[in-house]
């Protein structure tokens, strides 16, 4: 794709048009695709990863009526690889280099839009693409290609917190969508092609403090760090990233 266009199609009254929660709770999450269809919370939909919707107002009967109620054009020509989340009738997307909007789901007028400035010696491998949001209580939480988290007002798209998760001079990015448990926002690192050691970090979702990381590579006494050549850091560059792909 040259440019995104995210593009309503109905002819049916689509359940995902109704009112929801003003904020995602924990409960939310659990619950995962409702038979509704009036939330997309998670990346996958669910813990589980189904990645269906449950509505079946849409059939091989009637798909043929289905036709373009609004679209919206994001002004970016690279390429795309994020799922939207639905919250409340608002759409949260992410974008290339940076990017991300809230998008009215019935209208498709913007609410709000989001950009970071990126750092011009940014060298990601295939540039710094997305895959998505996570959502907890009023909050957003955005992996960034300068190896950032950033949590987003739900809101205004206004900054709440913002850590850094490695030095992205070294290789390391962000590309892959969070994933909220309880009270914790839990992202994986990309960059293996320069080398990188890769981890998965696990942060407070209300004040951005670090709770734990764990390496994908095992290190020095470690389980599997015998594996490595005695005597050398190899295991420094081990590579290891978290990249979850868009189907």
């Amino acid at each position: 794709m040259r440019a995104l266009l995210l593009v309503l199609l109905c002819s049916v009254t689509l359940a995902a048009q109704q009112a929801g929660p003003a904020t995602v709770t924990n409960a939310d999450l659990l619950a995962g695709l409702t038979t509704d269809g009036s939330k997309w919370l998670l990346y996958h939909g669910n813990y589980f990863g189904h990645r269906f919707s449950p509505l079946t107002q849409i059939t091989p009967q009637n798909v043929s009526q289905l036709k373009a109620q609004w679209t919206f054009q994001t002004r970016l020509t690279p390429n795309f690889q994020t799922t939207p989340l639905l919250v409340d009738n608002v759409l949260y997307v992410t974008g290339f280099n940076g990017t991300a909007w809230a998008i009215d789901a019935r209208s498709g007028r913007q609410i709000w839009a989001y950009r970071r400035n990126m750092p011009e010696d940014f060298r990601g491998c295939c540039g710094p693409n997305n895959r998505g949001f996570a959502a907890h209580g009023d909050k957003l939480f955005l992996g960034t290609g300068d190896a950032h988290l950033v949590a987003l007002d739900m809101k205004t798209g206004d900054v709440v917190w913002d850590v850094e998760l490695a030095d992205y001079k070294k290789g390391y990015s962000a590309t892959v969508a969070p994933i909220v448990v309880k009270d914790k926002v839990i992202i994986g690192i990309a960059g293996a092609e320069f080398g990188i050691r890769g981890f998965i970090d696990a942060f407070d979702v209300n004040t951005g403090k670090k709770a734990w990381r764990f390496y994908t590579v095992a290190g020095p006494g470690e389980p599997g760090g015998q594996t490595w050549p005695k005597g050398t850091d190899a295991y420094l560059r081990g590579g290891g990233s978290i990249a979850r792909r868009a189907p």
